[in-house]
């Protein structure tokens, strides 16, 4: 028998890839007796931040990551798949209907039983630790007694919601980036005058006090819109306000910048504000975001939060299987370990669950190579060169090069994707062969 500590992403994902392989499995998860302050729900693989898990396309390396977690039988993807909203190219969830089904599977498998409570110490192996970067404080502690090092620690945020019905069209037309497949995003366009003088307003607003926030401790991936608006006038129109691929059809040309909104639920009823994770207090939030002129009457429904976030010096405690390095039979997955976003903390809860899988069974793990998205991953979380270690998304700078060079970015995307595919194959086989069970 296993523990699993945590039922978010990673947590959900680890206890399942056991189960499927015949290892009773004990999943803890304080919800709903205890929750953090980003959490709002009772159900596992809550969505705290986007409702994306973005790329879904075989050329960008975490559409590769996910086509990896698929053909494994993921639950984390196969959930994503089935509770599909439209979003261009990206792979988008009904955040409510993907958690929903999610716990469902999780509670209705034979071998796995949740029991619900804070754990407050680290149990004895074989365990899987994925409490995630909103761990609790109690449970936090115990980890840092646990390695005796301390905690690194970065702040995270969530964009605000608003009601499709509230949204001026007037002012917004439906549109996905360079017509890439259907038009599922509502763009909210702004003149230089508007955006000057949002960008002014967005600069001064009053933001909520977070203990120990300092833009430098900001994760790139997930800032705050008000850090990247102090960084300069055209920060935010070459990021998330960036009206490349867009033509107002109103004027017949780019906008000067442009808000994206983001279905956020299956009903179309619900859209977030993409790139707009905020820590403004709440009346700043409503008042700033309204100058956008398609929103000012916008009914927000949530407004963005900002919450800690922490994660472990892994390249010194953890190995490619995000296994302690003293105690192969302790391990730890999702976002403390440092991978950043939803695929990649699902990618890291299986590869820590087939792991001990095999070593629960005295086997060796099945190796996943640095060609292979989940292997370069888990080889990037455990690369002691590593000096300043920074949570990191996936990238195709950290799988392997091709032997031959292809000029094209986009040919060699796809070429280090089937190479990685080609090899997943094999590893499908390997461990199926070792288990014999049918991961489907």
């Amino acid at each position: 028998m296993v523990k699993v500590i945590g039922a978010g992403l990673a947590g959900a994902e680890a206890a399942w890839q056991l189960a499927q392989r015949g290892i009773p499995v004990e999943l803890y998860e304080m919800k709903p007796q205890k929750k953090s302050p980003a959490h709002h729900t009772d159900t596992f693989a809550e969505l705290v931040c986007s409702n994306s898990l973005r790329g879904d396309r075989l050329e960008n390396a975490v559409g590769l990551l996910k086509e990896e977690l698929r053909r494994f039988g993921s639950l984390i993807i196969g959930c994503a798949d089935a509770t599909r909203v439209e979003a261009g190219g990206c792979l988008a969830v009904d955040r409510q209907g993907f958690s929903d089904l999610v716990t469902k599977k999780i509670r209705s498998h034979p071998n796995i039983t949740v029991i619900e409570g804070e754990v407050t110490q680290i149990p004895e192996g074989p365990v899987i630790v994925a409490t995630g970067p909103l761990t609790s404080d109690a449970l936090s502690d115990a980890i840092g007694q646990y390695f005796g090092t301390g905690y690194l620690h970065f702040f995270d945020a969530a964009a605000p919601l608003v009601t499709a019905e509230s949204v001026d069209m007037e002012k917004a037309w439906w549109q996905s980036r360079y017509d890439r497949g259907t038009p599922d995003y509502i763009n909210c366009a702004m003149d230089k005058e508007e955006y000057e003088a949002f960008l002014k307003e967005l600069i001064s607003a009053e933001e909520a006090e977070v203990h120990g926030f300092e833009d430098k401790n900001v994760f790139e991936g997930c800032m705050p819109v008000e850090v990247m608006a102090r960084r300069g006038p055209d920060t935010l129109r070459f990021g998330p306000l960036k009206p490349v691929g867009l033509v107002d059809p109103k004027t017949g040309k780019e906008p000067y910048a442009v808000v994206q909104l983001r279905q956020d639920n299956a009903a179309k009823s619900v859209f977030n504000l993409v790139g707009f994770q905020t820590h403004l207090k709440f009346p700043e939030q409503k008042r700033v975001f309204s100058m956008i002129p398609a929103l000012r009457n916008a009914e927000f429904v949530r407004y963005g939060v900002m919450h800690r976030n922490t994660f472990l010096q892994s390249p010194k405690l953890l190995d490619r299987f995000y296994a302690d390095r003293r105690n192969p039979l302790v391990a730890f997955a999702g976002q403390m370990t440092g991978v950043e976003g939803y695929v990649e903390s699902a990618a890291s809860g299986f590869l820590a669950a087939v792991a001990m899988t095999a070593k629960v069974q005295g086997k060796e793990p099945v190796e996943f190579s640095k060609e292979t998205a989940i292997g370069a991953l888990g080889l990037y979380v455990s690369d002691e060169r590593i000096q300043n270690f920074q949570p990191m998304n996936i990238n195709f700078s950290i799988i392997a090069p091709l032997e031959q060079r292809v000029r094209k970015k986009a040919e060699k995307n796809l070429a280090l994707a089937n190479r990685s595919l080609a090899i997943i194959e094999k590893l499908i086989e390997i461990e199926r062969g070792g288990s014999n069970e049918d991961h489907s």
